[in-house]
């Protein structure tokens, strides 16, 4: 769930529906959530001073206990008014190309091309519940590139607690219109520190855990620490994906 999703790509803008409420209406936690939201929000969604490109392998364990590996090219490219990320999958028979686009005061829009190449076919649009499909076959979601979760309007503090040996806030986030095969709340450990995510769990409209996050490493890249490698499981079909950015130093 992921650095500038961590490092790469993963902008994010609070829905115009978050701030539709007066703080009147809502509990001090509630507010808070929402303040939190917005600050890890405002620094994901910092436009990048260059274009990048990086590369990431995808390592997919299904239920079964078999192994694939997806090789995805990450491409992040900014204007005057925007950025956007696009994910591109190189070989395998999973291919597919995502673009994620980052605009001031809207949220993100998704574009989804599952006929290559992209040029001579017209992209799926994806919205809300729509991104909770899985890209090219992998446990990650389209709405996982895009932490999706801190785009709706519920969000509160539950607790302070540490987790992994850091101290965290623990942010629950609700959607307000949950499908039934999707996330309807997402609980994420933010590091008081450096506001990135220790650990996420995400749950199904019956409350039952549906998946979990987990940052594994990290890497200083010019004097910055970037997510390196991640692995999303689903506990509910037993597979797992492994994410891994080959992150390098930049002239």
């Amino acid at each position: 769930m992921i650095g500038r999703l961590a490092s790469v790509a993963l902008g994010l803008l609070i829905a115009a529906g978050a701030v539709a409420a007066t703080t009147n209406e809502l509990s001090d936690t509630e507010i808070q959530g929402r303040q939190l939201a917005r600050q890890i929000c405002e620094r994901l969604e910092q436009q990048p001073a260059e274009n990048l490109t990086n590369t990431v392998v995808l390592t997919i364990r299904d239920g079964r206990g078999r192994h694939s590996e997806v090789s995805v090219l990450v491409q992040t490219t900014a204007d005057a008014t925007r950025w956007s990320t696009t994910y591109e999958t190189t070989a395998g028979s999973n291919q597919a190309v995502l673009v994620v686009i980052h605009e001031a005061n809207r949220q993100n829009q998704y574009q989804l091309y599952n006929s290559l190449p992209p040029a001579l076919h017209s992209p799926e649009l994806l919205i809300g519940n729509e991104t909770m499909i899985p890209f090219a076959g992998s446990d990650f979601w389209v709405a996982d590139l895009g932490l999706e979760f801190f785009h709706w309007p519920a969000q509160k503090i539950l607790k302070h607690e540490m987790r992994r040996g850091r101290a965290c806030q623990v942010l629950e986030s609700t959607n307000p219109n949950p499908s039934p095969n999707g996330y309807a709340r997402v609980v994420s450990w933010i590091d008081n520190e450096t506001l990135g995510i220790v650990q996420a769990e995400a749950y199904d409209a019956k409350g039952n855990l549906l998946k979990e996050f987990y940052p594994k490493s990290f890497k200083k890249v010019n004097g910055q620490w970037e997510l390196q490698e991640m692995e999303i499981r689903n506990d509910q079909t037993g597979s797992r994906t492994r994410l891994e950015f080959n992150l390098k130093q930049r002239d």
